[in-house]
């Protein structure tokens, strides 16, 4: 029985601690809240996050860092993107072996414009981690937790790595693909969530599947664009970390990302908003990042700038639609990045 760590016990740390239980592993899920984690054990349920979903028994709940990372087998991060750097210093404290680290956070780090597995290497010394691996898809916490199909991918430069993580979560209702391309799955994970905020404001202004089609399409070759920028494949963003979790992210009331636009788009305040959702938006500040990542990079980003501007700027919803829609008329192919006429493209 190999020993995992979970550090994040919110929905999607619980479900995939429920996966890597099915699959035989003894996991420890850490919680930064006492009472979580005495509900997991007590009572093997996490009604905040998960309600009415039963946990295996080999998922033990922790408030203990240090008693989370004893003899573990790897490191499994499930934390909101601002949260990351810290959590990894504090874990960095308790680190005596090198660990494999595998992360599922979709979003950016606020203010470097780091993706998730840049912070884990400059936190983490070389000398304490094996590998570094991505889990990204089209996958509802509610969904898997219930051992709905899903299907994922995972991704590190080291291939051998990968594989290792895939063996782990892959079993009859999680399936897991590999991908070398590292950045455009954690890239299409993360602006993702920028797409799904504004399908939430399309629906709550009253647009119908027309409205929604166009975001999502015209997304894809935004995310493409950027993702290619910044080094990663374009045929990444027609796989699962791309279009597969653009769409369920999109269509879906599970994604609070959708949730918190809908009710944007219903005309309340990104504060009143937040507060209402109760769990972190991860779109919001990965708007913020994207919109001056891509300015830093001139890349050409409408949707995303659409969406900062209601964020950020108190822009009305409708407004930035009609300015979508006004823009001037373009070829649709040549649109895209000159980066997509060559699918293997890292430059």
């Amino acid at each position: 029985m190999k020993k995992m760590t979970v550090i994040g016990a919110g929905s999607w740390g619980t479900a995939l601690s429920m996966v890597l239980a099915d699959n035989g592993c003894s996991v420890r899920l850490w919680s930064h809240r006492q009472e979580q984690a005495s509900e997991i054990n007590e009572k093997h349920t996490n009604e905040k996050y998960l309600p009415g979903i039963k946990l295996p028994e080999e998922v033990a709940g922790t408030h203990d860092l240090a008693a989370a990372l004893e003899g573990t087998d790897a490191v499994l991060l499930v934390v909101p993107a601002k949260a990351m750097r810290d959590v990894l210093g504090r874990i960095r404290r308790h680190l005596t072996v090198p660990l494999l680290f595998i992360h599922g956070v979709k979003g950016i780090e606020p203010g470097t414009f780091k993706r998730m597995s840049e912070v884990i290497e400059e936190e983490i010394p070389k000398k304490f981690r094996k590998a570094v691996v991505v889990l990204s898809g089209p996958s509802h916490a509610e969904e898997v937790s219930l051992r709905h199909p899903t299907t994922v991918a995972v991704a590190s430069v080291q291939a051998a790595a990968a594989k290792k993580v895939q063996d782990l979560f892959f079993n009859h209702y999680f399936r897991v693909y590999t991908n070398e391309d590292i950045v455009g799955v954690e890239i299409g994970g993360a602006l993702k969530n920028i797409i799904a905020l504004g399908a939430g404001i399309s629906d709550g202004l009253g647009y119908g599947d027309n409205a929604k089609a166009a975001l999502i399409t015209r997304g894809l070759a935004e995310i493409s664009r950027f993702g290619t920028k910044l080094g990663a494949r374009p045929l990444t963003f027609i796989g699962l970390t791309g279009v597969g979790d653009l769409i369920v992210t999109c269509t879906s009331v599970h994604s609070r990302n959708w949730r918190a636009g809908n009710l944007l788009g219903k005309g309340r305040k990104l504060s009143e908003v937040l507060g209402e959702m109760g769990m972190v938006v991860e779109g919001v500040r990965t708007a913020e990042a994207a919109y001056a990542l891509a300015k830093r990079e001139k890349v050409e980003m409408p949707i995303t700038a659409a969406i900062y501007q209601v964020l950020f700027e108190n822009k009305n919803p409708k407004e930035a639609v009609d300015e979508l829609m006004g823009r001037d008329k373009k070829d649709e192919i040549a649109a895209l990045s000159e980066n997509l006429s060559n699918p293997f493209s890292r430059d």
